[in-house]
């Protein structure tokens, strides 16, 4: 497996030394220049990894797998400066091709009252008792949705922001439907009964507020 804990620089290579010099000699199976696009731009995968709300394990699994393919292909890149777009493009379609494949309710932190409800008209987000317990009730509501409403309601929602065009192609449906199909996803999820009791007891108090 490929090291990806930044290893020091060797004595050969320097952190400065060109993509020019660098990618030849690695694509020609100098571990120097290897070790130092490793130590360069693991980093930037890693951080786009983490957008999709991956665990910290499908982030060194996204890792992992783009040094793999950059490598298996490094000698047919054909403009050394076009590197560091190559690995943030392929991190990206990698990160999303997981966070697809392995959808859990509990990885939707992000969608919350200020993310689902208040898009909807239905949340007041003024305490953070009440944020944590809208958070509770909108993962509840989604381990009840059908999986492909789910998938798509964590996608649109990810920290990475995918477009419109990665989504489509990750779920196989057509840009089109994913607009309609949210806000069909959104009603339905609104109609689980995890949300429904939040929202009713929301609106509850509010009224007595």
């Amino acid at each position: 497996m490929l090291s990806t804990s930044h290893p020091a620089l060797p004595a050969q290579t320097t952190a400065n030394e060109s993509l020019d010099v660098l990618i030849p000699a690695a694509a020609g199976g100098d571990r120097a220049a290897t070790a130092s696009l490793v130590n360069r731009y693991t980093s930037l995968i890693r951080s786009v990894a983490r957008g999709y709300r991956l665990t910290d394990g499908d982030v060194e699994d996204v890792t992992q797998t783009v040094w793999m393919r950059c490598f298996q292909h490094l000698s047919r890149l054909r403009e050394p400066r076009a590197l560091p777009g190559w690995l943030k493009t392929t991190a990206q379609h990698e990160a999303l091709r997981l966070s697809t494949a392995q959808v859990r309710p509990t990885a939707m932190d992000p969608v919350d009252l200020e993310r689902i409800l208040d898009r909807t008209g239905v949340a007041d987000g003024s305490a953070d008792l009440l944020r944590q317990e809208a958070g509770q009730a909108v993962r509840d509501g989604l381990a009840e949705l059908p999986a492909a409403q789910r998938r798509l309601l964590i996608l649109l929602h990810a920290d990475a922001h995918p477009s419109y065009r990665e989504i489509s192609e990750a779920l196989g449906i057509p840009q089109g439907s994913i607009g309609p199909t949210r806000a069909r996803s959104l009603a339905r999820l609104r109609r689980m009964p995890a949300l429904r009791s939040y929202l009713d007891a929301a609106g509850t108090a509010a009224e007595a507020g």
